[in-house]
């Protein structure tokens, strides 16, 4: 166990993923820092992914729920969590051996941050692919970059348990785009620590990912945008920002709509842009 201002929990929120479970809490076990606890939530499998979590790794905390979705399950797991540093790994996912070793080094040389992120490798169908230019990662004050998209990897954050204190836990009613919220709101109050190195294997390419799951992602980063919006944590630039990339958003779905032929849901958008623009006037 590590000392307690370096204790580190990790929750690995898994939903019929038996197949792939075993590589992620693997890889966690094989960390060169060893972590406090290891925090399984089963959000309601049904192909023995508890039983082969419980058989095969006694150590873990596991813990079975009917499905809720994500971001219950990662708030279930920030609730149990008692270490000081929360990590969440993606139950498709897997760092490499030295990413705790590497974040915890470098928090503790650079003790005013309190959430940390690496780059990462991508593979889709067992093939590695290069991010395009957008999905470039950042550190620093990096609000307004996390505003076109995610643009940190959940698998490859270490954060302080007191950030989920001030900023709240993840959005349950976003089905997608929790992840974005969530940077959104963090990254509007603290500055983010990078990592400039490739830990962490992003595997992607199945169709039980989310994303493959849902059609105009942008109209969750909308709901998101709007949030924070109405945020009295940002300063007027940063609302300004975060309007201006609601519209464009906006105007992409209504486009997609109108194409599609949804008549109803491109008046919706249309309502919403008369509405974004009024805010544009009001914050000028």
């Amino acid at each position: 166990m590590k000392n307690n201002q370096n204790s580190i929990s990790v929750i690995i929120p898994v939903f019929n993923r038996a197949k792939l479970i075993y590589r992620s809490i693997n890889s966690v076990i094989n960390q060169t820092y060893p972590v406090n606890e290891i925090i399984v939530i089963d959000d309601g499998s049904k192909d023995g992914t508890y039983d082969l979590v419980k058989r095969d790794f006694p150590q873990v905390i596991l813990i079975y729920q009917e499905n809720k979705g994500v971001s219950n399950a990662r708030n279930v797991g920030i609730k149990l969590a008692k270490s000081k540093w929360i990590a969440f790994l993606d139950s498709d996912d897997e760092w490499l051996p030295k990413k705790v070793e590497k974040q915890i080094n470098l928090l503790n040389t650079n003790f005013s941050y309190k959430i940390c992120h690496t780059d990462e490798v991508w593979i889709r169908n067992q093939i590695r692919v290069n991010p395009m230019k957008k999905h470039r990662k950042y550190g620093g004050d990096i609000y307004n970059k996390c505003l076109p998209l995610c643009v940190i990897s959940p698998s490859s954050i270490i954060i302080h348990k007191d950030i989920f204190n001030d900023v709240g836990l993840f959005d349950e009613s976003l089905p997608v785009c929790e992840d974005y919220d969530m940077w959104l709101r963090i990254c509007s109050k603290y500055s983010v620590l990078y990592l400039d190195q490739e830990l962490i294997n992003k595997f992607g390419g199945h169709d039980d990912q989310l994303s493959m799951k849902y059609w105009g992602m942008d109209l969750y980063r909308v709901i998101a945008l709007e949030k924070m919006i109405d945020n009295p944590n940002i300063n007027n630039k940063d609302r300004m920002a975060t309007i201006n990339m609601a519209i464009n958003k906006v105007k992409i779905l209504q486009k997609g709509y109108i194409k599609h032929d949804h008549k109803k849901e491109a008046q919706e958008m249309s309502k919403k842009l008369i509405e974004l623009a009024s805010l544009n006037e009001k914050y000028i």
